[in-house]
């Protein structure tokens, strides 16, 4: 039976273990190796069973290890998303990227 939980993060929801990795949005001023608790659990499951919150689950905290925010914490930059727009027969074409900026952590227990 796998422990996890799910988390709110960066007004995403998060399914998470411990020792697992997690890739939210930036978090900035935080530095490698910094620890960051979440409080906002919305669901726990550990061996004693489920606990399912209305809407949070009380008591509950995930704590977290920082283990990428760029060499500036401004960011560990994802892969480019190239948007092209284009209008057929109007001459019109535009083209954009994009490169989100996400902090990567560790999670060391969930509690």
């Amino acid at each position: 039976m796998s422990e996890y939980a799910i988390i709110v993060a960066g007004g995403k929801q998060h399914r998470v273990t411990t020792g697992g990795q997690l890739k939210v949005d930036l978090m900035a001023g935080l530095k490698k190796g910094d620890s960051v608790t979440f409080d906002q659990v919305l669901l726990s499951k550990n061996s004693s069973g489920t606990q399912v919150g209305t809407p949070l689950v009380s008591g509950a905290k995930v704590t977290a290890t920082v283990v990428d925010n760029g060499e500036d914490g401004e960011g560990f930059k994802d892969k480019k998303v190239i948007v092209f727009k284009k209008r057929r027969r109007h001459g019109f074409h535009k083209k954009q990227g994009h490169r989100q900026r996400y902090t990567i952590l560790k999670v060391d227990s969930l509690g």
